[in-house]
């Protein structure tokens, strides 16, 4: 019994977090059901567009700079100025946990990415986004689904 309850725990303990890799239009949905469409004027082809170049939707990518901070998550947020991991030189201005970005629940995700955008020169701050979807029809992205 006791083993039981040990080996229960170690299973606890021992939980990794699993990749959530999205696709195209199941992230489209969400996106356009927390607002994301043509919030501050970018539309919702401007969000997948990013996502894609940034993580390949996955939840739990994570970018290790030079500078020894970290990208994280679906839109790979950087630790230094927008997320927690428990450094004190760390903005923080998200509010948020690193690690609260990295999950299949993408709330704090996409409350944070909407903070980056509104605080800072729009979707700029997405090297990717700047690279493969700026300035380009990217109504593409949303093809087949089943989006407004």
């Amino acid at each position: 019994m006791k083993a039981a309850s040990i080996l229960a725990l170690i299973g606890c303990l021992a939980t990794v977090t699993e990749p959530k890799i999205y696709t195209r239009c199941k992230l489209a949905k969400i996106f356009a059901k927390a607002g994301l469409d043509n919030y501050q004027g970018f539309s919702l082809g401007n969000w997948i567009c990013m996502a894609y170049y940034e993580s390949h939707y996955n939840t739990t990518a994570q970018t290790v700079l030079e500078d020894g901070s970290t990208d994280y998550g679906i839109f790979q947020i950087n630790s230094y100025t927008w997320c927690r991991r428990a450094k004190l030189q760390e903005r923080n201005h998200c509010h948020v946990a690193c690690s609260a970005l990295l999950t299949d629940d993408l709330t704090d995700a996409i409350i944070c990415a909407k903070k980056i955008v509104k605080e800072t020169e729009g979707m700029n701050y997405w090297q990717g986004w700047k690279k493969h979807c700026e300035g380009r029809d990217l109504s593409e992205w949303k093809i087949g689904c089943e989006v407004s």
